[in-house]
């Protein structure tokens, strides 16, 4: 009987013995998992919270940077809008052309001389201009054998332009310079059978047509009138011995001291000298993206 008991105690003893390891062990475990647990949501709310922080700068610099863009196409258009309004201001326009204003004309056919100049156009419309142009030589066309001398001319005026918003502007313009050139009639071996150039200087009163926008380049066409008040001295010559004097020219009334002209000029209104608030900030931002 005893040994049944003491068989029984053993058996009780080895069964609490089990259970309480077992109950060790499963508390072990659970610790483990509550710590992995833990320690896995720590890393994933470590992870949201970098990954949200990144997603946050880089939202933020998609945001300042769709702001600055934005803000310069508003400034952008709002310069455009301001040179819409005037297309005139501030413009330095090389030129090359042909008759009245490049920079003279005559009497041999059209008679046209071929020049270049520059012209600039102030804030308030009003321009500067200067021209120097060639007057072409070659064969008289009335008399086989002569040839017509050439030379040079030049002019300098104001011009005054209208209507800045639209690209095609009205204009007036006064000048001074040589208007007019003819060709002296005597041609024989003391000249090598050449007819003289004859020049005068006057003024010349036009009405332009000009095309000019925010683009290069640039058209104009001029018709006017001159006054030479000195065409008659120069046209005319005095017989030493009769005191007659006799013209010069073939018109037997000298250059007259009025006469309608004309001319036709092209030219390159370059932005890279006066640039414009556009192209201002073009510059800007290209020295931007090159730092």
């Amino acid at each position: 009987m005893l040994k049944k008991v003491i068989l029984f105690l053993c058996v009780l003893a080895m069964a609490g013995f089990a259970r309480v390891h077992k109950i060790e062990a499963n508390d072990v475990a659970s610790e483990t998992t509550v710590n992995e647990s833990t320690e896995s949501s720590s890393d994933l709310a470590t992870d949201e919270s970098v990954s949200r922080g990144t997603e946050s700068e880089s939202s933020s610099d998609d945001r300042l940077q769709r702001k600055k863009f934005e803000e310069d196409q508003r400034l952008d258009e709002f310069a455009n809008s301001l040179r819409r309004r005037d297309w005139l201001k501030d413009r330095l326009v090389f030129q090359l052309g042909m008759g009245s204003r490049q920079p003279v004309m005559g009497e041999t056919g059209l008679g046209m001389g071929f020049g270049f100049g520059a012209e600039y156009i102030t804030a308030w419309h009003l321009a500067l201009y200067g021209s120097f142009g060639f007057i072409p030589s070659g064969n008289d066309a009335d008399f086989d054998g002569i040839q017509l001398a050439g030379g040079t001319g030049w002019k300098a005026g104001l011009n005054y332009y209208l209507f800045p918003k639209n690209p095609l502007h009205l204009g007036l313009s006064v000048s001074y310079g040589t208007v007019y050139y003819d060709h002296d009639i005597v041609a024989d071996a003391t000249n090598d059978f050449t007819r003289e150039l004859i020049t005068t200087m006057g003024y010349q009163f036009d009405v332009l047509v000009t095309y000019l926008s925010d683009e290069w380049y640039f058209l104009q066409f001029a018709v006017g009138m001159y006054y030479a008040p000195n065409a008659h001295d120069d046209s005319f010559k005095t017989d030493i011995t009769t005191g007659a004097e006799t013209s010069r020219v073939v018109n037997k009334d000298g250059i007259p001291k009025w006469g309608l002209v004309f001319g036709i000029t092209i030219g390159f209104a370059l932005p890279e000298f006066f640039p414009d608030d556009t192209e201002k900030r073009r510059r800007e931002r290209e020295k931007r993206n090159d730092d």
